[in-house]
């Protein structure tokens, strides 16, 4: 088994070496929820929030990166897995976490409280941009997850 920093590296299947096919439109998908009208904020709630409820350290590392790069605070990031008991996040925001939780745990169904709540607040191209943020994030998320993506200790 490969090392790397005296750590012990996962020899799974690299899916952009063993299907770049399928690598190219996972990247294509991602392409357009970044061409998309969506804030980066909002992005940014997004694939931090799928990442941790999948327990994808790669895309926790990641994300919360480019979170801070985009101005976002460590005080909002930390504050993330308990979103439901702050303050600090406004109306959009707590939608927007309420529906990632809800399309990242689909087994426990999306609710009509849920999606209404998201629905009035958004006009149906926005929301529709949303709920694709959320599905791809879900899908790197896998990817990461299943060949056990690590992130690089800087």
């Amino acid at each position: 088994m490969p090392y790397q920093n005296n750590k012990i590296m996962s020899n799974r299947t690299k899916i952009n070496v063993a299907e770049p096919a399928a690598y190219k439109a996972m990247l294509a998908l991602e392409h357009y929820v970044e061409s998309t009208g969506l804030t980066t904020r909002h992005k940014d709630l997004i694939k931090i929030r799928a990442s941790q409820l999948n327990g994808c350290t790669y895309c926790i590392d990641i994300h919360t990166r480019d979170a801070r790069k985009a101005g976002e605070t460590e005080q909002r990031i930390y504050g993330l897995t308990s979103w439901r008991e702050t303050s600090f996040f406004d109306e959009q925001e707590r939608a927007i976490l309420a529906l990632t939780e809800e399309v990242t745990l689909i087994s426990n169904k999306v609710s009509d409280e849920t999606y209404n709540r998201a629905a009035a607040l958004f006009d149906h191209t926005y929301l529709a941009q949303v709920i694709m943020a959320i599905i791809t994030i879900n899908a790197w998320n896998r990817i990461g997850v299943t060949t056990k993506l690590e992130p690089v200790l800087l």
